[in-house]
């Protein structure tokens, strides 16, 4: 998933949803005698160096630097400290208002360059403290900064408010706006022209005041509301243990499983127990392995129950009241609900385009779904005793169904899936497409110790930019993948400004002496997230505001998407996967076995993805302010329907972060895009060649455009012509 901002007002809000002291010493320089003076003497003993006085420790406040002094510029994580990050949001704020009052201020006629070019590069200093506030309080959370972030939320919502609805700025760029048929800019300063009139109106500009007032009000509110729905959650999955001493109760479970739930209860201090939480890689393998469905239904509905026990971490009235703000803010800008306000910038334009394609989606599916639950049921049959199939027995019996009907069993890849094997393999097909070529750095500053630093550079040697991974669970991090930016690429006063873009996972952690053993879930994660940085890498435009990801949300998704395709490519897997003690290539028979398996489940996964998008667009469709009765509203939704009790959405409405943050009625994303990437993976198809020269180099100049264009424009400049849906129906088992 690409985490990233929808709108300027809220281009730190969407940020925040990703979930931040002392005094720091600079630099010390090397002291040496005066000249002409003879060297100091050492001395003959040597004393323990006296403690510095607290009052003359000078506070060096890394964001007030005007460089970092660190490879590449790599925000310096050691140096900056929790004290740091208020003084820096608010001088970063200053700076911008003080650049915006130079644009207003200008004399003469607006043109792009004294009132669009500045206006681009005016918020620079706050996106830098932002983006390591955010990203690391994402990844690395403590109290001090989910206490920052409560405080800063508010104020970053009013200063995004403050430019979006200053009425001189706006006026110099409605008029540039309004001539705009007679101006003869580039293709690039178009766009960015464009998205920033279209991000004032969507702000508020053309509201009379009154109505102004009620969007700031609306605003702030559902700003305050996101960061307690994400702490809640957070607080949920840190709280839940499934803690189990008896032996007995492990009935079913790979030694794999049983040895990381022991080393989590270890690190829980709660030696010599196992203990499960709801971090993928254990509630998962759990699900799909036990014996106990007793212990199956308690884990399970700890994870479905998030946000829904009636608690203080509650979250039915929050998401509640998000939806009727957003009803609120919609009918203020002119829209008839959320989802054609969001929507009106996306491929799809309103909620219409977005209903034809999971209506039609949906019915194909829904069948194939009812056909597997009905599968699983007989396997159900032919126990004692016997019982009608519920949503928590899914992964067991789908995983006994997996291995009697193809005899592949889902633990039998991972000793083949090695991370550092992985890591290779995505690296490996990323050189062969592109030309990159990555180089861990161990020695560049890091937020923790488990993460990794790689220089990326182009064959030729050039710097393309950096990478920073971080790949395993740990308390305070928020669950799932995505991709963030440290420094987005643009070009300024004539220069390159190089992009450092990081992933960050949840995977299977080692245990001992055995290193992190990927399910093939997680290959095709980490493929995912990984094309999702080639995006950011590999951008080549001028202006922040069209560069890299910042392209609509249903078409994020293609670079991110279509990199999946090479991790389940037969041919391309035996490169990386092998054996992690034995170096064995993983066997032809068991490939085989994967690619005749490849449509297995696949109702499943679908009906439980489309039944959340439609759940989504649900919330965002209401035209009525009034807060709703979340469960039921919920429980509506899906029965109107008809999703089978068997499977519910992927998320459920108290859990479901996407739509609170930037993929408010934009889930649907993932499956638009989806049409997408099997389209343009088809195009390697039909050149017989995975890694076809003259197609990769069309792709990255797709990925290097940004939103420079319209994105079905450098779809079809990439493809020369539209996509077709009958990739993605064969590969979902559709057609």
């Amino acid at each position: 998933m690409k985490r990233r901002p929808l709108d300027l007002a809220h281009a730190l809000l969407a940020l925040l949803l990703l979930a931040g002291l002392a005094a720091c010493d600079g630099p010390k320089k090397p002291t040496t005698p005066a000249d002409g003076q003879p060297p100091v003497e050492p001395p003959k003993k040597a004393t323990p160096a006296p403690e510095p006085d607290p009052a003359k420790v000078v506070d060096v406040n890394p964001f007030f630097q005007t460089g970092w002094g660190t490879p590449h510029e790599i925000p310096p994580f050691e140096k900056i400290k929790v004290g740091h990050y208020m003084p820096a949001f608010q001088k970063a704020m200053k700076d911008q208002k003080d650049a915006i009052a130079r644009i207003t201020a200008a004399t003469g006629a607006p043109t792009f360059e004294n009132t669009i070019v500045p206006l681009e590069y005016s918020g620079q200093s706050l996106d830098q403290v932002a983006n390591v506030f955010f990203l690391v309080a994402a990844a690395d959370v403590t109290d001090e900064l989910q206490a920052i972030r409560k405080e800063i939320t508010p104020v970053l919502t009013r200063h995004g408010d403050d430019i979006l609805l200053d009425a001189k700025l706006f006026a110099r760029i409605r008029t540039l706006a309004e001539a705009r048929v007679a101006w003869a800019g580039t293709v690039e300063q178009r766009m960015a022209l464009d998205k920033w009139y279209k991000r004032f109106v969507r702000g508020g500009a053309l509201l009379a005041a009154a109505d102004q007032a009620k969007l700031r009000a609306i605003n702030e509110e559902l700003a305050n509301l996101a960061v307690k729905y994400n702490e809640n959650l957070l607080e949920e999955v840190k709280r839940f243990e499934l803690v189990l001493s008896d032996e007995a109760e492990l009935d079913g479970l790979p030694e794999s499983v049983r040895a990381a739930a022991l080393a989590t209860g270890k690190a829980r201090g709660k030696e010599g127990k196992w203990v499960f939480t709801l971090d993928k890689p254990s509630w998962i393998p759990f699900l799909q392995y036990s014996k106990r469905r007793d212990l199956r239904e308690k884990l399970y509905k700890g994870y479905i129950n998030k946000g829904d026990n009636g608690d203080q971490y509650d979250n039915k009235k929050i998401i509640a009241r998000v939806a009727a703000l957003r009803v609120q803010q919609a009918k203020l800008l002119g829209f008839a609900h959320f989802a054609d306000y969001a929507l009106d910038i996306q491929m799809a334009k309103n909620a219409k385009g977005v209903y034809q394609l999971l209506d039609q989606l949906w019915k194909a599916a829904l069948p194939n779904g009812r056909k597997e639950a009905a599968a699983l049921q007989k396997l159900v049959d032919r126990e004692k005793p016997r019982f009608k199939l519920a949503s928590w027995d899914w992964w067991y019996y789908a995983e006994k169904l997996r291995k009697e009907k193809y005899d592949l069993d889902e633990e039998s890849l991972r000793p083949y899936f090695p991370l550092e094997n992985v890591l290779a393999g995505v690296f490996d097909v990323s050189g062969r497409l592109y030309g990159l070529k990555f180089a861990e750095k161990k020695d560049w500053p890091k937020y923790n110790p488990e993460v990794r630093a790689y220089e990326v550079t182009n064959a030729d040697g050039s710097l393309v930019g950096v990478l920073i991974a971080d790949f395993h669970p740990r308390p305070g991090k928020r669950g799932g993948a995505w991709m963030g930016e440290y420094r987005q690429q643009m070009k300024k006063d004539g220069k390159h400004v190089h992009p450092i873009v990081t992933i960050v996972c949840n995977f299977t952690r080692p245990v001992g002496e055995t290193p992190a053993l990927l399910s093939f879930e997680e290959v095709s994660t980490l493929f995912h997230e990984f094309g999702h940085a080639l995006h950011g890498l590999l951008s080549d435009c001028t202006y922040p505001s069209v560069a890299g990801t910042n392209v609509p949300t249903d078409f994020v998704e293609l670079p991110s998407q279509v990199m999946e395709h090479w991790a389940a490519e037969p041919a391309v897997m035996k490169t990386f996967a092998k054996h992690w003690k034995t170096g064995e290539v993983i066997p032809d028979a068991l490939v085989e076995k994967m690619t005749r398996s490849q449509l297995f489940n696949q109702g499943f996964e679908t009906v439980e993805y489309l039944a959340a998008a439609l759940l989504d667009m649900a919330w965002h469709t209401l035209t009525d302010p009034a807060e709703q009765d979340t469960d039921a509203f919920e429980k509506k939704t899906l029965a109107k329907i008809g999703l089978i009790p068997e499977i519910i959405a992927r998320y459920r409405s108290t859990y479901f972060s996407h739509i609170v943050g930037g993929y408010a009625a934009g889930y649907y994303s993932y499956i638009w895009s989806a049409v997408l990437d099997n389209d343009a993976y088809e195009a390697f198809r039909e050149q017989k060649d995975p890694f076809h020269a003259e197609t990769a180099k069309k792709f990255r100049k797709l990925l290097s455009s940004g939103h420079t264009a319209d994105p079905m424009e450098l779809y079809k400049a990439f493809r020369g012509r539209e996509p077709k849906i009958d990739p993605l129906l064969k590969q979902r088992g559709l057609k």
